[in-house]
């Protein structure tokens, strides 16, 4: 199993490098990177190119690693005990299977997406270390012993809103996915509108790149806002020469709000473009 990139996914060779590395040596890999660079999408990727099932845990400030493994329900079967359900006397009817459970009875090697680890609590990771190594895990309430029949490819991605435990990053394949340079991105661009005018392209990565250049930005432009914007900039069929303006801080680009996320930014832009005008008078 290699993973060699599809036609829908723009994969630089050192993420190549990255997930083979991770297949070879059978460790989750942890993916890095600013928000916006394709993370996600990574996993839904390498299971389509390496034919295999994509199984996804999404993980939230409120999950808890156990609901990875399993979870009882507890609830449910006093409510059928009282009701005299005889479903009741077998526990197995209480025990939902959470998505590493799913991952390690999957008959075929499946990819484990495990996204956002660094939104749970600090514990989180700690908890599954002994799960993510050993690829199996203990059913306390029916004496099962749940082990991978093959160990699937985990994929990790984090933002770095919280530093992981090095206990954790030991047992890792660590890539850290760099932003794209214009050169990659218009084989992203290409990728997701064929055919699309270059000149436009161009002009539009040349805003871009300068808007994320801008000190003082509190949110940078990412890959999959620059994509909303070049949409919008087609579908409202605006003019090349309205792109044209030479310094992106004294003119807001058109539709910016595909751009801009937060009103300190827009702000700023506003406040930037009203100087240069009232220099030129």
């Amino acid at each position: 199993m290699r993973f060699e990139g599809t036609k829908s996914y723009v994969a630089t060779d050192d993420l190549k490098v990255a997930v083979n590395a991770a297949l070879v040596l059978e460790r989750p890999l942890l993916i890095k990177g600013e928000p916006g660079t394709g993370k996600t999408v990574l996993a839904q990727e390498v299971a389509e190119a390496l034919g295999a099932p994509l199984i996804e845990w999404h993980v939230k400030s409120t999950t808890k690693a156990q609901q990875g493994l399993y979870e009882y329900d507890a609830v449910a079967r006093l409510r059928d005990s009282q009701l005299g359900d005889p479903k009741v006397h077998d526990i197995a009817n209480y025990i939902r299977k959470g998505k590493l459970w799913t991952a390690f009875s999957s008959p075929v090697r499946p990819v484990l997406l495990i996204d956002e680890v660094d939104k749970a609590d600090i514990e989180f990771p700690n908890d599954l270390l002994q799960e993510l190594d050993r690829m199996e895990f203990h059913v306390y309430e029916t004496g099962e012993q749940v082990k991978a029949a093959q160990r699937p490819l985990v994929i990790i991605t984090s933002n770095n809103e919280k530093e992981l435990p090095d206990a954790f990053l030991r047992r890792c394949f660590f890539h850290y996915i760099r932003f794209p340079d214009p050169e990659t991105m218009r084989a992203i661009v290409e990728v997701h509108f064929p055919g699309i005018k270059q000149r436009l392209v161009g002009e539009a990565l040349r805003i871009f790149y300068e808007l994320r250049d801008v000190p003082g930005l509190k949110k940078k432009p990412s890959t999959s806002e620059l994509i909303d914007w070049l949409k919008l900039l087609m579908a409202e069929d605006i003019e090349l020469e309205t792109l044209r303006e030479k310094d992106v801080r004294k003119a807001i680009p058109p539709l910016a709000g595909a751009l801009l996320k937060n009103e300190q930014d827009v702000h700023m832009f506003e406040r930037l473009a009203f100087l240069a005008r009232r220099e030129q008078r």
